[in-house]
């Protein structure tokens, strides 16, 4: 049986973790609602982390965001955790696409985006690394949840598929027939399910014969092509071949929820 975590360890990467989240920051107050723990206890942590400039206050919210030295060592971790491999196959589908790409993994029934390289079109998704949406409402998620049995997905939601837009799939039986299409090859698709104008598709990324990540390519309805659709097809096959053989070849780890 593995060790039990350290609480008070446990507490801060509790926090951090939790701003992550929230792109526009979260009150002491927020916090404590978020991790169910009192006030009291999580002021000193939070005081700490922000003389350490691993978090920030907005003296005017008095919301918490991520600090300087949080994003240093994000960006430290490129290169030594091997990512930097993966972000360069990434920076080259967004410059022949010229559309945003997005690199995430499975947590529970969300998918957590953990790369990503901008498009640079002036009209383009927006999104943030660290960010958490229903697998179901995105093509990513599709792609993440291939992996699954019908069973599995099913009780996933079982208490209904949540809804971002008017045009997210509610119909559970609709979204396994997409998924069953994505398990036999299909490129993961979706349409202003999760964005407003926006179409997204997507590729599992497979490492020992399981579905550990996918890789994702948006782009506004106004651009989109029949012969655009061909290209962000092409470079996702490209690309999920090279990942796949980059986790191969160099044992390059995905991450894990």
């Amino acid at each position: 049986m593995g060790q039990e975590q350290h609480r008070a360890t446990a507490r801060v990467l509790d926090i951090v973790e939790s701003l992550s989240e929230v792109q526009e920051g979260l009150t002491l107050t927020e916090l404590a609602v978020a991790l169910k723990a009192p006030k009291s206890s999580l002021f000193p942590i939070v005081h700490t982390l922000e003389q350490r400039k691993y978090i920030m206050c907005d003296a005017g919210s008095g919301k918490y965001r991520l600090g300087l030295r949080t994003y240093i060592i994000g960006a430290s971790c490129t290169s030594q955790s091997g990512f930097e491999p993966l972000i360069n196959i990434m920076n080259s589908v967004t410059e022949s696409t010229q559309e945003t790409s997005q690199f995430g993994i499975l947590e529970g029934g969300n998918v957590l985006y953990v790369a990503k390289k901008d498009s640079p079109q002036a009209i383009r998704m927006i999104s943030w690394v660290g960010t958490k949406l229903p697998a179901n409402a995105t093509a990513i998620g599709k792609a993440l949840l291939s992996d699954l049995t019908d069973e599995q997905i099913r009780d996933l939601y079982r208490d209904g598929l949540p809804k971002l837009t008017e045009h997210t799939i509610s119909d559970i039986d609709l979204l396994l027939g997409q998924i069953e299409q994505i398990r036999c090859g299909e490129i993961a698709t979706e349409t202003e399910e999760s964005t407003p104008q926006m179409r997204c598709f997507a590729v599992p990324i497979r490492q020992n014969g399981r579905v550990d990540a996918a890789l994702s390519i948006s782009v506004p309805i106004f651009r989109y092509t029949d012969e655009k659709r061909v290209q962000i097809c092409q470079c996702l096959r490209e690309a999920q071949q090279q990942i796949e053989q980059l986790v191969g070849l160099y044992n390059f780890e995905l991450i894990k929820p």
